[in-house]
């Protein structure tokens, strides 16, 4: 009974489901363009933005001019946000903000428009030229609207684009000590921490140029292997200054004995020559 009670149900459903289906078919392929503005705006308000963005599509050109334009090309913009389509939304938005410049959605639509390329950010291994458009899109979204209520996330989101371009900038210089060029490492490590002297990746950084110069050190010949062990000790005294917890600071610790071991060494080979003499 309950099974049969259930399929009842599930099939009424089914012929609800088809008959929206149906009647919203109907909808696009009517030329009945005040009927479209209703739903659109009935699918909109319901959260039904693929619906509402198709039926939006076809009455713009027809409202272009008229006293609603207004609305519903904002409402075209907003159905590409909520649709993640974000490129689409971006030129929505931006041509909206060139039309209605006095317009009382004006600063949502600068923020969404901004907000869209941040969207269109990609990963930080990829290639940032989207990720530099998007912070100097919410930049001047801050310099136009410095009291909008979307300030604190435009600032927020603009963070989160500089570390990722940080992050791509230090990847670089890592990938450079991996491939063991560590010249080139120190070179581009000292580039990105002048670059960035805020940056989170600064602890990381100055380890990794630790490594470098140790290598470098280490393999070097004798006449100017004194001289770059004590530029580590230097190194290691400016890490620790900076971080006294750092999380690398076993590894240094390590490395720092077989400097001093090094430098003992070449004391000693020092004061042996000097009394030879």
């Amino acid at each position: 009974m309950n099974f049969n009670r259930l399929l009842s149900i599930s099939s009424l459903w089914l012929l609800v489901f088809y008959a929206s289906c149906s009647d919203y078919q109907k909808l696009l392929n009517s030329d009945d363009t005040n009927e479209k503005y209703r739903m659109s705006e009935e699918y909109y308000k319901n959260g039904e933005y693929r619906k509402a963005n198709r039926l939006l599509e076809q009455i713009v050109p027809k409202y272009r001019g008229k006293p609603q334009a207004e609305r519903v090309i904002f409402f075209f913009a907003d159905s590409y946000f909520q649709t993640k389509s974000y490129l689409l939304a971006a030129y929505q938005y931006e041509s909206f903000v060139k039309s209605y410049p006095k317009s009382e959605r004006i600063v949502e639509a600068y923020f969404k428009a901004a907000k869209s390329h941040y969207y269109l950010s990609p990963s930080y291994s990829l290639d940032q030229e989207e990720t530099v458009t998007a912070i100097e899109k919410l930049q001047i979204f801050i310099n136009n609207f410095p009291t909008s209520e979307y300030i604190d996330e435009a600032n927020q989101l603009i963070e989160e684009l500089q570390v990722k371009l940080e992050q791509k900038d230090f990847e670089i210089a890592k990938q450079y000590f991996t491939i063991r060029d560590y010249q080139a490492a120190i070179k581009s490590l000292d580039n990105f921490t002048s670059s960035f002297p805020g940056t989170k990746f600064r602890e990381e950084a100055l380890f990794v140029k630790f490594n470098a110069s140790f290598e470098i050190a280490y393999n070097s010949i004798e006449a100017k292997k004194k001289e770059r062990m004590e530029d580590l000790k230097q190194q290691y005294t400016t890490i620790l200054r900076y971080f006294p917890e750092t999380i690398f600071l076993s590894d240094l610790d390590n490395k720092m004995r077989v400097v001093e071991k090094e430098l003992e060494k070449q004391n000693t080979t020092t004061t042996s020559l000097t009394n030879t003499k």
